[in-house]
């Protein structure tokens, strides 16, 4: 192997594993980031309203709700990512979701889409979402769904990372499951919401839904549009359990519970 290769092969591990342990942000707005933010609009008001996305990745849905408000702000780990979210819109802070840097009722919607499964520790990060919200406002999550028949994220394998769609992962028990995917949590309704159990919200939608196949639409349209018309069907039926991610909103209530 030349060297230029072992440094392209280099390079790549080290881009495996930090997609193994913080996931990949959406480096591109296609269709399925459009159909998840119209989701968020069915639900929430976003008009000239304050809004956070935790873990913004580089940017792709802070720049989206800017069609809304110029009141966008967003915090991510990783400094290349938020340096380059900050391109999109400029409240960009690199901070960790459990300590987020605003002062308690900061925000009208605080957003995190597909971050809690990869965050140290994810209760406190969800209190810390529920803190900076205001009285009467939103919280929007999507994470990935424990009954989804392939776990994408890929697992470790005698301690190599193998990246990929890998079938049934996530039926198996925990110990197992969790030997193979230590990286990254998926959820089942009952833990996604016992995150927030004890907390003054209520829920607004509490529903599973299935992926936005943008890249089988792109190679092969007709057999795409065929499979997103079969299961964006199945998300009206209890099949809807078996969806790629969760989509939980939450309304803050006041400490007195109005």
């Amino acid at each position: 192997m030349s060297t230029n290769q072992q440094t392209t092969a280099s390079t790549l591990a080290h881009n495996s594993e930090e997609a193994a342990i913080r996931g990949n942000p959406s480096f591109v707005w296609r269709a399925g980031q459009e159909r998840r933010l119209a989701m968020v609009c069915r639900h929430v008001d976003l008009e000239d309203r304050r809004v956070l996305a935790v873990g913004c990745g580089i940017g792709m849905y802070t720049s989206a709700f800017q069609r809304y408000s110029p009141h966008v702000y967003g915090i991510e780990i990783e400094l290349d990512r938020a340096a380059e979210a900050r391109h999109r819109a400029a409240g960009v802070a690199q901070a960790v979701g459990e300590f987020l840097p605003f002062e308690d009722d900061s925000f009208d919607v605080v957003f995190s889409h597909e971050v809690l499964e990869h965050v140290d520790n994810d209760r406190l990060c969800a209190t810390e979402m529920v803190r900076v919200t205001r009285p009467g406002g939103h919280i929007v999550i999507f994470v990935p769904n424990r009954l989804y028949p392939f776990e994408t994220h890929g697992i470790y394998w005698r301690r190599t990372y193998h990246f990929g769609n890998i079938p049934l992962i996530n039926w198996l028990p925990n110990a197992l499951r969790n030997r193979l995917a230590p990286h990254v949590r998926a959820y089942t309704g009952r833990g996604l919401r016992h995150l927030f159990e004890g907390r003054p919200v209520r829920r607004v939608i509490d529903t599973q839904i299935y992926p936005g196949y943008d890249n089988i639409v792109a190679r092969h349209p007709q057999l795409g549009r065929v499979i997103q018309a079969v299961t964006y069907g199945l998300e009206h039926t209890p099949l809807k359990a078996l969806g790629l991610s969760h989509f939980l909103v939450l309304q803050v209530l006041s400490e007195s519970g109005a």
